[in-house]
């Protein structure tokens, strides 16, 4: 990257427009401290992209705008401009296309920074990335400050590994590479977000595929329940006009058989008052009978109760009996299936201890089994180990003699070619030298016409930069002329359109008489406050039923007070209006309240202000008079002036502009001399730095070639020794090899030893799975002992006890015998006790009347008693 000139503009101390040539080879700056030389070094780094306020020695990135003198005042903006030239095609590839790049910074008061490049609209990045992809920036540590040098040789290894990035031009990579990193975080945690939206919205799917399922379920099982629903209540219907259908005929039934029940009912109680009367001796015989028949009865149910009891005895001791002889078979039972589980018992634990003989012996030959096989195991494995470290020390060995060969074999290859490569550059190194002595003479010839040249181009750039810089400043004036004329313009013609929208909005119905009146200025007030409202009514047509209408002159004109004047000398108004600004009158405001009492009925008077003054002594203060017609009247005169001065401001503006495009036009064709000039100051000055650059390199490639012829000589030399020692390196490095022992055999050995140990361990992992399961059977069978020993006792337990237990459900069984007979012989006294009651025949007899008796007679024992009587 190639800078051919920094331009700067209000930048700290550099209020007026500089510029510094960057001439090709060096380009120094000299001036006393305080002129501005550190500046030129922060204008560069600031265009380049720096933003750190401190880097520009400042509070705020707005301290390089100059702040003003004592005899200057204080600009508004700062711009720097460099200009890089790209004849090369050096330049990144999104820049590469253009033979000059130019790149503009400018920052304005309270807007911030903008960035061009060749006058298009370019982000901070872009530029950052267009020097770091040039390894050099704001932040380059080829843009030497003040006491940089020593922090650079105190500094760390991040920093200095900074500085050879950059050298080495891949400091861009990494700005590209951050870049995309943080694009690529972005990028994931946009990704890992729209992975937890995409779990989101399915769960929210599930869910709702499960309501609508529910939902349309619903919809199926509300149709049913409709359909159920309306079928009940249609079956209920039925069942319900049936039930009222049959409910009708019962009563129709019922009410017939109610009718024949009456006439019944007055019968039958006719017939109970007759036989009432019958019946009163007859009761008084049955009460007697009663009483009698009672007692009997009494006497009869405890003689019964007793036999009930009697019986319930006997049969509750025959189901005792029954009982224990069933406990008496089932502890027989028992008994012999306790023999039986002994007996069987002492079998299975015969078997078990016939097992157990011998079980101890087997599962020690077992355990010393499987120790031998452990053993066996542990001396294969540390056999393994052994060859393996064996192996491991050998394979090394024979590796690092086989790279000691190689480097020896490379060394030598490398010595011979550097050897023949010696040889070649002493010879190159002689014609080298022959060739410089003849390139320097030509060099000191080109370097005297190229100064001629130079000195040539440069005054006539400094003709051209002169009337660039005087036709600059005249462009800046009619730019500023411009400027102020369009903002005039704009600024008129938004009142303009702002006044036009106010009056259209007003504007409306069937037009007000307002729109047809033209006021001079300044008596818009006083024509509001005579007419008020009435000037928004419109003019009335033939047919209208409201508005002003055209009526002659009054045959006797009335005259307004002395000292006013009609207020229609300053209104120009239709013939409608005539009557009403004739009958007005303009005076001050001091002379209205004296001039009132003078006015003829309908006259009135105004002041400029908008006083009124009416003739039946009504009076309004222009404070308080109503605006809105005034306001509209000063709205239309002040549409109708913006109109004129806007025409006005046009032709000035029109004219500014066409000064203007001149002077830029002008301008341009200065700035494209200017910069031919020093496109031709920069083609004599590169060949001038070319000139010199050809004879420094022409002496300094003779001074190289000497150094060079010599330096050859001493390496071949050099060289020949290397291959010399290199030689004798490799014969020593093959005999070593050659006494190592053989590799191949020692694997082969270890692997034998590792299919050795791999059996033994198959063996051993065989005789311990041997040995558990002897010592897993040992176990269970005296576990089973124990078991069957718990149950032997208890079944000897049970047959202990049940002799006891059978001898005494045999004496129960006799006890209850025994009381059995007493039981069954009481029946049988009871019964003949019963048969001797005075009254049993009574109770037959009563029996066998039931037979032949009504029902009634049946069921009560008295009415028997009764008939006996009679």
């Amino acid at each position: 990257m190639r800078f051919s000139r920094l331009r700067l503009n209000g930048f700290k101390s550099f209020v007026d427009p500089t510029d510094l040539t960057i001439a090709d080879g060096l380009t120094g700056v000299v001036g006393p401290n305080g002129c501005g030389k550190s500046n030129l070094l922060e204008a560069l780094r600031w265009v380049m992209g720096e933003n750190r306020p401190t880097a520009m020695r400042g509070g705020g990135m707005e301290d390089v705008i100059f702040a003003g003198a004592a005899t200057r005042p204080a600009r508004n903006f700062a711009e720097v401009a460099v200009h890089i030239d790209n004849l090369e095609r050096r330049a990144p590839s999104a820049f590469n296309e253009m033979d000059h790049i130019e790149i503009v910074r400018r920052i304005t008061r309270d807007a911030g920074s903008a960035y061009k490049v060749n006058a298009r609209d370019a982000r901070a990045r872009d530029i950052q990335m267009l020097f770091a992809d040039a390894s050099t920036g704001s932040h380059s540590p080829a843009l030497v400050r003040q006491g940089q040098i020593h922090e650079l040789i105190n500094a760390r290894p991040h920093s200095r590994r900074r500085v050879l990035e950059e050298a080495a031009g891949i400091s861009g990579l990494y700005q590209r590479r951050h870049e995309a990193e943080i694009k690529l975080n972005g990028v994931e945690q946009n990704l890992a977000r729209v992975e937890d939206v995409a779990e989101q919205l399915a769960g929210q799917l599930e869910n709702l595929a499960r309501q609508a399922r529910q939902a349309a379920r619903y919809r199926e099982i509300g149709a049913g329940l409709r359909h159920a629903e309306g079928l009940m209540l249609y079956l209920r219907w039925r069942e319900a006009d049936r039930a009222r259908a049959s409910a009708e005929e019962a009563l129709g039934e019922k009410s017939s058989a109610a009718a024949s029940a009456e006439s019944a009912a007055v019968t039958t109680s006719r017939e109970r008052r007759e036989r009432d009367d019958a019946m009163t001796p007859l009761r008084e015989e049955d009460a007697a009978a009663a009483a009698a028949l009672q007692r009997l009865l009494v006497e009869r149910d405890a003689i019964s109760d007793r036999e009930t009891r009697a019986r319930e005895a006997v049969a509750a001791l025959e189901g005792r009996i029954e009982q224990l002889d069933r406990d008496i078979e089932r502890e027989q039972t028992l008994n012999g299936d306790a023999g039986e589980s002994m007996a069987r018992l002492d079998e299975e634990a015969s078997r078990l201890v016939e097992a157990g003989k011998g079980h101890d012996g087997v599962l020690a030959g077992a355990a010393e089994v499987a120790g031998e096989a452990v053993a066996a195991l542990e001396a294969g494995e540390a056999t393994l180990a052994e060859c393996t470290e064996e192996v491991a020390r050998l394979a090394a060995r024979h590796q690092s003699a086989q790279r000691q060969i190689d480097d020896s074999r490379k060394t030598l290859e490398r010595s011979d070619a550097e050897v023949a490569r010696a040889g070649e550059a002493e010879t190159q190194a002689a014609g080298a030298l022959e060739c410089a002595e003849e390139a320097l003479g030509e060099s000191g010839k080109e370097v005297e016409r190229a100064a001629a040249d130079a000195a040539a181009a440069e005054r006539r750039l400094k003709e051209a930069d002169e009337a660039r810089s005087e036709a600059q400043a005249r462009e800046a004036e009619a730019r500023a002329a411009r400027s102020e004329a369009e903002g005039e313009h704009g600024a008129l013609r938004a009142e303009r359109d702002a006044l036009a929208k106010l009056v259209a909005l007003d504007s409306g119905g069937d037009g007000p008489v307002m729109d047809a009146l033209r006021v001079e200025p300044g008596y818009e007030k006083a024509l509001g406050a005579a007419l008020a409202d009435d000037l928004r009514a419109p003019i009335a047509g033939p047919e209208a039923r409201s508005g002003w209408t055209e009526l002659p002159a009054y045959p006797r004109p009335q005259s307004l007070p002395d000292g006013a004047r009609a207020l229609s000398e300053f209104v120009e108004a239709p013939g409608a209006l005539a009557r009403r600004l004739g009958q007005v009158g303009i005076v001050d405001a001091v002379e209205g309240a004296r001039l009132q009492p003078g006015l003829s009925p309908g006259q009135r008077l105004v002041s400029i202000e908008g006083d009124l003054w009416r003739w039946d002594g009504f009076r309004v203060g222009a404070e308080e008079a109503p605006s809105a017609s005034a306001l509209r009247l000063q709205q239309i005169n002040r549409l109708e002036e913006l109109e004129r001065t806007l025409e006005d401001a046009v032709g000035r503006a029109e004219a500014a502009i066409r000064a203007h495009d001149e002077l830029k036009g002008r301008v341009a064709e200065l700035s494209r001399a200017d910069a031919e000039a020093r496109d031709a100051r920069r083609s004599a000055d590169g060949r001038l730095a070319e000139a010199g650059r050809e004879q420094s390199r022409a002496e300094a490639d003779r001074n190289i070639s000497r150094g060079k012829l010599e330096t050859t000589r001493l390496a071949k030399a050099r060289h020949d020794e290397e291959t010399a020692a290199a030689r004798k390196l490799l014969e020593e490095a093959e005999a070593a090899a050659a006494e190592l022992p053989d590799l191949a055999a020692a694997r082969a050995r270890v692997d034998q030893v590792k299919q050795s140990v791999e059996a033994a361990r198959i063996t051993m992992m065989t005789r311990r799975a041997e040995h558990d399961e002897l010592r897993r059977a040992g176990e269970a069978r005296e576990t089973r002992v124990g078991e069957i020993a718990a149950e032997a006792a208890t079944w000897k337990k049970r047959l202990d006890t049940a002799g006891a237990r059978l001898a005494e459900l045999i004496e129960r069984k006799a006890a209850s015998e025994a009381e059995l007979a007493d039981a069954i012989e009481q029946p049988a006294q009871i019964g003949d006790r019963l048969g001797d009651l005075p009254a049993q025949r009574i109770l037959h007899g009563m029996a066998g009347a039931g037979d032949v008796g009504d029902g009634a007679d049946a069921a009560d024992p008295r009415r028997h008693v009764r008939r006996i009587a009679v």
